[in-house]
């Protein structure tokens, strides 16, 4: 059984967090951060360690929950979130042009995606993208909404994949 919601979370130097009558408020050098808690979840700063607590067993789930997005909360506002991704295809590449990323992967037309506010997405040449933010959630979201474009084949492995992504690749059909 877990007991992800007992820990006490240290807050990094720089950051400051802020209970408001149920939303708490994290401040840091790279921005701010804000978690609205369910009933009956309370959030006590004691110094530089912060503690949550439940009121009833009920809300067991929610406790570690909570736990855990608030220690994303305060590593994004302090180093902040990055995921790396990859094309791989003959023609398949990303483009980025204002708020928008172009993503050519092999269809008929290229795909267009806003990028959310809050992200920001750096090609590293045609083929690879790094989407950064101090939103854990909505850089993984993104970045999973990326590779939905086009998912990774298993017999030539085209498509577009996380960097430390690996993709388990068929044989195929057997010469007789």
């Amino acid at each position: 059984m877990s007991r992800i919601g007992n820990r006490k979370l240290v807050i990094p130097a720089g950051v400051t967090v802020e209970n408001n009558e149920g939303v708490i408020k994290v401040n840091g050098p790279k921005g701010s951060l804000s978690l609205t808690l369910t009933k009956g979840i309370n959030v006590t700063v004691e110094g530089e360690e912060l503690t949550v607590t439940r009121e009833n067993e009920q809300l067991k789930a929610m406790h570690g929950t909570t736990n855990a997005n608030i220690q994303n909360m305060l590593t994004g506002v302090s180093k902040g979130y990055e995921k790396g991704l990859e094309i791989i295809g003959v023609g398949y590449r990303f483009t980025t042009k204002g708020n928008k990323l172009i993503i050519n992967a092999g269809y008929s037309h290229p795909v267009e995606l806003d990028i959310p506010n809050g992200l920001t997405v750096e090609a590293n040449g045609n083929t690879e993208i790094t989407i950064k933010g101090i939103d854990k959630i909505l850089v993984g979201e993104f970045a999973a909404n990326v590779r939905k474009v086009r998912k990774p084949e298993p017999y030539k492995g085209k498509g577009i994949r996380y960097k430390d992504e690996h993709i388990r690749r068929k044989e195929g059909k057997k010469a007789a």
